[in-house]
């Protein structure tokens, strides 16, 4: 399985990265709209959303696949670092908005006279970037701090992530908790001072979930190559004879479990921008079961294979939705157990599964007349 990981991962990451970075983004701005080629802008920003999904699950990858732990509160981290951009694009609104006011409309019916104090940083661009990072990162290090030092592991540790997303979803949807309530935030306006809605400031959004996209997945691969990497996957292994080696585990899978929440986290703040709306819908425990699907049909364990789960996943999605609304969570439910029972390896594994297979059907004719006997009477 190495050599295919190593041959057939890279070679596939790059030709989909030269894809989505320089067809896509072609396609809509070179190609006349009146063509069948023309990527319209609703389609770059569909695909854009794609993109930071890949992400998300390259960062659930890096947790499950390579670490054993099977997060169900990955979700809550993208939905994090897309709240924490999202406010500064609800400031960016001013007094565009509904009620022309310069505080956010969802503030104005709710009576605020002024901008709540942890607000008003997020006037500044960079500070709201750092947000991103730092805010999934300290609530999965506050988290993992408490969880990993009481060892709790296994489906133990996938229960407590789990209900971490529904009390921290529940907190989002109170209206007094100053982010929206369950509307969220929407109707932004502008970024850096460029029109947030113009087809050209889309193109440079889908530019920049795919740079993200690549960084992401050459950083995991380097660390991968590294002491570190190897520690973490033998954590994976067997986490006793980790212990037993003289490694502290519960260092390892802290500092992985937060840099895995600050991937999320960056993916959540190029979601939002594309898609337009961020509310607590993108952080309910359903949301993370989806990752986990996601990471399992690609391939648990590589590194290109949660990027094919991902879109896969999300382009059945769009058009499963549009012909069968009702039946997505079945066929949902169908894939995952298809999955388990028949490609443990998932997509990314399907080919070498499928030459075993051969080998092992060529293989039986021969067992076959090896076993009958030869008499020796002419």
């Amino acid at each position: 399985m190495k050599v295919f990981d190593t041959r057939f991962e890279l070679t596939g990451f790059l030709a989909a990265a030269a894809v989505l970075l320089l067809l896509i983004p072609g396609l809509n701005a070179f190609v006349p709209e009146e063509s069948a080629m023309h990527v319209s802008g609703f389609q770059l920003s569909l695909w854009g959303k794609y993109v930071t999904y890949a992400v998300l699950a390259m960062s659930l990858n890096l947790l499950w696949g390579y670490t054993g732990l099977l997060c169900l509160c990955q979700s809550m981290f993208f939905a994090l670092g897309g709240y924490a951009f999202g406010m500064y694009l609800m400031l960016m609104i001013g007094e565009r908005g509904a009620y022309k006011s310069p505080l956010p409309d969802f503030m104005v019916f709710l009576g605020y006279q002024e901008l709540p104090v942890h607000w008003v940083p997020f006037y500044n661009f960079w500070f709201a970037t750092g947000a991103v990072l730092w805010v999934p990162g300290l609530a999965a290090f506050i988290f993992g701090f408490l969880a990993f030092r009481s060892r709790i592991k296994g489906v133990y540790f996938s229960i407590l992530t789990q209900a971490l997303t529904y009390a921290v979803c529940l907190l989002f949807f109170r209206n007094d908790f100053t982010f929206g309530g369950n509307n969220g935030f929407t109707d932004f306006k502008e970024i850096l001072g460029a029109d947030i809605n113009a087809v050209s400031t889309q193109r440079w959004l889908f530019v920049g979930s795919v740079l993200l996209m690549g960084a992401t997945y050459m950083f995991i691969s380097w660390m991968l190559k590294t002491k570190f990497g190897k520690v973490q996957q033998a954590i994976r292994d067997s986490e006793n004879r980790v212990r037993f080696s003289g490694y502290s585990t519960t260092h390892y899978k802290l500092l992985i479990f937060v840099l895995s929440a600050m991937i999320a986290g960056a993916a959540g703040a190029f979601y939002v921008p594309q898609v337009g709306i961020i509310n607590p819908g993108e952080m309910t425990a359903a949301k993370s079961l989806d990752v986990v699907v996601w990471v399992a049909l690609g391939g648990r364990g590589t590194k290109f294979g949660p990027i094919i789960g991902a879109v896969a996943v999300n382009l059945l999605k769009s058009y499963a939705t549009r012909l069968y609304p009702d039946s997505w969570l079945i066929i949902l439910g169908l894939i995952f157990i298809l999955v388990v029972l028949f490609m443990p390896n998932g997509l990314v594994g399907l080919p070498e599964q499928i030459r075993g297979l051969v080998r092992k059907f060529r293989r039986a004719p021969e067992a076959g007349l090896k076993e009958i006997p030869v008499s020796s009477e002419v």
